[in-house]
């Protein structure tokens, strides 16, 4: 049986001794290499958790990452701070707010100089390498080796640039990837020191291609459609009616592969495009799980399993039919949650669960602890080690804060802040001044806005101070970098050119 982390009390046969966190000072006395685990961060693209198996997906099976969450810990409730692609890999690189490490949305270039987790394993004596999806703008810094796709990066015959030289690569982009970082293993690494890899891949991004072995994948099955696909927004803020990101009227050709069928029009159209969509979206998730397993099986085979951190997330959750959207951006819980599963032998019991709130911005700050590394004081996340090893911190958080920005394009999202407990959640959008509160324990799909209801006035107040509570503890003053390029709204008819 699975036992929650918050009521887990064991002792880790065979755990290291840490006699004290090494700093990251230059002149530090480094540990030995057998002593520090490596780390291995595996993150895809727009990967929501409800399409794993481990959590109980309804629609598709992945054994591979099944084994993760088996062998190692399933977190329930991990949440990102802005749920979009850049801002979400920045806050991971840099264990900050997006406001704080200046990368607020897509299209930016993400400010190399500054400390990163890298840099600072780097300088501990980690090998670092990073290759796969990177969508940061810049080039990456605190890496020995790196090997990104530029920008989006494609599904076929991808480029991809290989320590600042651009070379074309024959074949599928999920297995590509993955043969780079296999590579980087087998010939690159170097066995006299520990490693922190960061595997990212492009799928399953939008526009949703699937590999040659998974094209046919679902062609004899129809996929169950979410409870919530014909959601008409109604009792809600005018952001979920004003969005652009539905099934129904924003799917583009492209995204569909297929002209719909003669006659379909209305909610068979809908059906029909949901089919299209979510069945490519799963093919592209079969990949990558097949991948992942191809990883594992070398660690298990090289012997590198038993001191390897193996971490899988992607870096937001995705709307799968959920309210009738795709993509992801807003504070609801499908596009708010992400996927996380930890693997590390000897130290995390198998087959444990967490409910405890996790977010992106703790994983840097994780994977300095369990490197045995001081975490810098100006990071604002804190490492959940002490989670992982069954030992629940009592002050543990109980609340989150989160910010999204981008607006008007991609999806017409209307920017928004908010704070989610274990009951409730807050959302403020800032620009149209309207408010929503889900009485998650009563309303789970977030159907209905409570804000305004008397029954709920003691608990918006309290909700309101934990918001400004936490605002201030991230010191999020309502700055804005890159403000001033976002607020023009595109002209009607034109579509802006800008990444998702």
């Amino acid at each position: 049986m699975k036992r929650s982390c918050c009521s887990l009390v064991w002792l880790a046969l065979g755990m290291i001794a840490w006699s004290g966190a090494a700093g990251f000072a230059a002149d530090a006395p480094a540990k030995p290499a057998a002593a520090r685990p490596n780390i291995l961060f595996i993150m895809s693209d727009d990967h929501a958790a409800h399409a794993i198996g481990a959590y109980s997906s309804r629609i598709n099976k992945t054994p591979n990452l099944d084994r993760l969450a088996r062998e190692g810990m399933r977190f329930n409730n991990c949440f990102c701070t802005n749920s979009i692609c850049g801002p979400s890999r920045a806050v991971i690189l840099t264990g900050k707010y997006s406001h704080i490490n200046g990368y607020t949305r897509n299209e930016r270039l993400f400010d190399g100089s500054q400390p990163t987790v890298a840099k600072l394993l780097q300088k501990a004596g980690y090998q670092t390498a990073m290759i796969g999806k990177w969508h940061l703008g810049s080039d990456p810094t605190g890496f020995d080796y790196w090997n990104i796709l530029p920008g989006q990066g494609i599904y076929y015959d991808p480029p991809m640039i290989e320590m600042g030289q651009r070379i074309k690569h024959a074949g599928y982009v999920t297995d590509i990837i993955t043969d780079s970082v296999l590579e980087f293993l087998q010939k690159r690494r170097d066995p006299a020191k520990p490693f922190f890899v960061m595997y990212h891949h492009k799928a399953p991004h939008r526009s949703w291609q699937p590999g040659p072995k998974h094209k046919t994948l679902y062609d004899d099955l129809q996929i169950p459609e979410p409870p919530t696909l014909w959601d008409d927004w109604s009792n809600r803020a005018s952001a979920a009616r004003d969005q652009e990101m539905t099934i129904a009227r924003h799917l583009t050709p492209t995204d569909l592969k297929e002209t719909p069928p003669p006659g379909l029009s209305g909610d068979a159209l809908t059906k029909w495009k949901y089919q299209r969509y979510i069945k490519d979206y799963l093919r592209c998730i079969a990949s990558v799980d097949d991948n992942v397993g191809r990883v594992l099986d070398y660690l298990d085979k090289s012997g590198l399993a038993e001191n390897t951190i193996v971490i899988y997330t992607s870096d937001q959750g995705f709307f799968l039919g959920d309210h009738g959207w795709f993509d992801k951006r807003f504070m609801y819980e499908e596009s708010l949650r992400m996927p996380l599963l930890i693997r590390w032998p000897g130290h995390i019991q198998a087959g444990s669960t967490c409910d405890k709130i996790v977010l992106n911005l703790d994983f840097a700050e994780t994977f300095l602890d369990c490197a045995g590394q001081e975490v810098p004081k100006d990071m604002q996340g804190r490492s959940f080690r002490p989670i992982l090893e069954g030992n629940p911190p009592a002050d543990w958080r109980t609340a989150m804060y989160y910010r999204y920005y981008e607006f008007p394009q991609p999806h017409h999202v209307q920017p928004h802040y908010g704070v989610r407990t274990d009951r409730y959640k807050l959302v403020f959008y800032n620009l149209v001044d309207e408010w929503e509160l889900f009485d998650l324990q009563k309303d789970p799909m977030e159907l209905r806005s409570v804000y305004g209801d008397p029954q709920y006035a003691g608990a918006v107040k309290e909700l309101k101070t934990d918001l400004e509570r936490l605002k201030s503890q991230y010191q999020d003053r309502d700055q804005d970098p890159g403000a001033k390029k976002a607020t023009k709204k595109a002209a009607p008819g034109k579509k802006a050119k800008r990444a998702e």
